[in-house]
């Protein structure tokens, strides 16, 4: 990741709400994957990113993801939960899930999506704090740690660079101004914060209009889309499902991958092989 990161190019990293979109994303060519928490929770849970996963179901999906790509995966890690020590452990379990990169946020649990009206934050001083025992945890790990805040929506774009500045400050490989809609909003934040920046990019907002070229001559070094794969699933999902409900079949519906197609997705080809060789 870090490698990726000292390139000339921004970092394109789609997310991916479980290990089967996280082996799209690998075989479509991104460099990395997003382990978005509004994915996880939505494929887990089929509810809403309200702060419902705990730290164990969190580390245990990127476990999971980790496995399944070689591509570094970037995770959510919320907001640590917890204190001090649950933050140690949280960045401890991360690393041994194989994460290449983690972000913590400045929200007050029950958490929820940036993007989501009614985000509560933490005070910016006990939030530095939270980081800097993240930091401490890492040691010389390789995992990056990313500084996120929430308080665009919360508090306005002043605030949001105020804490992004001091997460930067603070020892954050990169920071994260979350709830960016506006292309005004994305212009002031690539202004006004030096260094590494993390942008998400949301399907339907304005932003979206923005491409990988645009944003990085805004100076940003990592781009997440974190819904992209998630919105175009459920949809096709529900447009196949509607097709089979009305027609009595699946022929002539949406497009699908074919059987041996998907077996080459998830790896098939090895475990026929490891079969071939060493089974009874």
């Amino acid at each position: 990741m870090k490698r990726l990161l000292e390139g000339p190019e921004i970092v394109l990293a789609p997310g991916a709400p479980d290990s089967i979109s996280a082996r799209l994303v690998q075989a479509a060519g991104f460099p990395a994957v997003y382990m978005t928490g509004f994915g996880a929770t939505a494929s887990r849970l089929g509810m809403p990113d309200i702060g419902l996963l705990s730290q164990t179901e969190m580390t245990e999906h990127a476990r999971n993801m980790t496995r399944a790509v070689s591509i570094p995966v970037i995770a959510d890690a919320d907001t640590g939960y917890g204190g001090p020590s649950n933050i140690d452990r949280t960045v401890h379990e991360y690393l041994q899930a194989g994460a290449a990169a983690i972000h913590l946020e400045d929200q007050a649990m029950p958490k929820r999506c940036g993007q989501l009206s009614g985000v509560r934050l933490l005070d910016v001083d006990s939030s530095v704090k939270r980081l800097r025992c993240a930091l401490r945890a890492r040691g010389s790990a390789d995992m990056l740690i990313i500084g996120r805040t929430d308080a665009l929506p919360a508090e306005g774009i002043e605030e949001a660079v105020r804490r992004a500045r001091l997460y930067r400050d603070a020892g954050a490989d990169l920071v994260f101004v979350d709830g960016v809609k506006k292309i005004h909003e994305l212009e002031a934040v690539a202004a006004a914060v030096e260094g590494p920046k993390v942008v998400s990019i949301v399907d339907g907002n304005e932003t979206a209009r923005l491409t990988a070229v645009g944003l990085q001559e805004l100076g940003f070094s990592l781009a997440f889309y974190a819904v992209t794969a998630l919105f175009t699933a459920t949809r096709a999902t529900a447009d196949a499902l509607a097709h089979l409900r009305a027609a009595g079949t699946p022929a002539c519906g949406p497009p699908q991958h074919t059987y041996e197609e998907f077996s080459r997705i998830v790896g098939a080809d090895f475990h026929k092989e490891l079969d071939d060789r060493f089974g009874g």
